[in-house]
């Protein structure tokens, strides 16, 4: 895998947010007894939602080849499965429904996205190519892993949870605020590699159009 060092806007403003987040419980952001948090959440949820749609509708309009497309279709899923895990499989939106029902959605979600693993060939192929070759914006990627790891240990109380959570309160909300560089971020580097593909297939099909020069012959 090849890396951009670029540190493009989008990635310092995320990473200035990310510093600050402790901050919104020293100073005492209100949090309205929950209401402030489930904003959070709601507009999370819409993000990935919107983040599968935009995937899935790169999958289909652009005329990829059956290894690309089964690399987007894949990576689409993973938007969806992002969105089931940030709304509890839809159990924040339904809690009257039967708990089964959310354990099948999961299991399905999760399922689909590890088994096309096993049963596409082209899939895997791409995979395999994109770890080989593709070029990652590596900040941006790095800014993605380290907001999400601290996300977590704020939501199970890790190690590291008291660097960034001052005020138990909090918590929920200093582990939302952390998801959103996450989630922007990701989104972020997704678009990045779907501009490089573009850019690839124009690049491929120029070739292909512009005819070569004829080499004058000498008598």
């Amino acid at each position: 895998m090849k890396f951009d060092k670029r540190l493009t806007p989008a990635t310092i403003v995320l990473a200035v947010f990310s510093v600050l987040i402790p901050f919104f419980a020293d100073f005492s952001f209100p949090l309205d007894h929950g209401v402030s948090v489930l904003c959070i959440e709601n507009a999370q949820a819409l993000w990935l939602f919107f983040g599968f749609i935009f995937t899935l509708r790169f999958a289909y309009k652009e005329q990829l080849s059956a290894g690309p497309k089964s690399f987007w279709l894949w990576a689409a899923l993973w938007w969806l499965v992002l969105l089931g895990r940030s709304t509890s499989w839809g159990r924040v939106y339904f809690p009257e429904e039967p708990h089964l029902l959310f354990r099948l959605i999961s299991v399905l979600l999760i399922g689909a996205l590890v088994l096309s693993v096993f049963f596409s060939s082209s899939l895997r192929k791409e995979i395999i190519s994109r770890l080989r070759n593709e070029t990652l914006l590596i900040w941006t990627f790095a800014l993605v892993v380290l907001t999400f790891l601290i996300s977590d240990s704020v939501e199970h109380h890790r190690m590291i949870a008291h660097f960034f959570l001052h005020k138990p309160a909090y918590q929920d909300l200093i582990e939302e605020l952390y998801e959103i560089p996450f989630m922007v971020g990701l989104f972020c580097v997704t678009y990045d590699l779907m501009q490089r593909q573009k850019a690839a297939a124009a690049a491929k099909t120029q070739a292909v159009e512009t005819p070569q020069k004829q080499v004058p012959s000498h008598h």
